[in-house]
């Protein structure tokens, strides 16, 4: 396990130690135990979740809600038509506000998670080890090599039969990723695919997403289906990049 699967397991670390005797951050934990860099970065994340949850916790329901719900169960139908009234009005604050706590803080962590599958790619790309063979792999080789062939609009992609067939295989937070390595205008791309059922914690949404580190480049996004998660890298620059997708 490297430092970025360990963090894509310590995302759902809960802030406290209440997670400590789960087998799945097992491993996870002993990593951030003994390396000092992933150590922080959980000190940092498990920070932000109890800062998080107690800000949630702070919001409380009205005075009295509980008596008003139980009387309302005993009057007629028509005088439960009772949603101006102020009690009703402070319960549906209360709820706006933790909705909107919620959807501020998501994008935030589905951003961080998408973050460790280019960080993933990124570092994998630098690998000196790279290749891989098949007729299946051949094929999406010389149909990615082509000029017309926009990748975040779709591939043909059958990812036993790849898999099988001698595909390179890498694990990502342990699971099976496939690359395929192909040049397009004089210039090397990593392709990297996952199957979206084996992470299901990565957030959805086809819209391909650049990130850059020191001379790579990388997009990650799913397809319209949501059946595959993808990354692309290269050093050719981000239009390069933008040019494949």
């Amino acid at each position: 396990m490297n430092n970025q699967e360990a963090k894509f397991i310590l995302c759902g670390y809960r802030p406290g130690g209440r997670d400590a005797g789960e087998a799945m951050f097992g491993a996870a934990l002993r990593q951030a135990q003994a390396d000092p860099a992933l150590g922080a970065w959980l000190a940092r994340s498990q920070a932000h979740d109890a800062a998080v949850a107690a800000k949630l916790a702070e919001i409380a329901p009205p005075a009295g809600l509980r008596e008003a719900i139980l009387a309302g169960a005993r009057v007629s139908r028509k005088a439960q038509v009772t949603w101006k009234r102020p009690v009703w009005l402070a319960m549906a604050a209360a709820a706006v506000v933790l909705i909107s706590a919620t959807a501020a803080l998501w994008p935030k962590r589905a951003a961080a998670q998408a973050d460790q599958l280019a960080n993933f790619a990124l570092a994998d790309s630098a690998n000196e080890r790279h290749g891989g063979h098949g007729e299946a792999a051949g094929a999406l080789q010389s149909l990615l090599s082509l000029s017309s062939t926009r990748l975040a609009r779709g591939l043909p992609v059958d990812f036993a039969t790849l898999r099988a067939t001698g595909c390179r295989t890498v694990s990502f937070a342990g699971k099976d990723v496939l690359e395929v390595c192909f040049e397009r205008n004089g210039a090397v791309f990593h392709l990297y695919v996952l199957r979206s059922s084996d992470f299901p914690r990565l957030p959805a949404g086809a819209e391909p997403v650049i990130a850059r580190r020191d001379s790579l480049c990388c997009a990650t996004w799913s397809d319209a289906g949501e059946r595959f998660r993808y990354a692309v890298v290269s050093s050719a620059g981000v239009e390069a990049i933008r040019n494949l997708l």
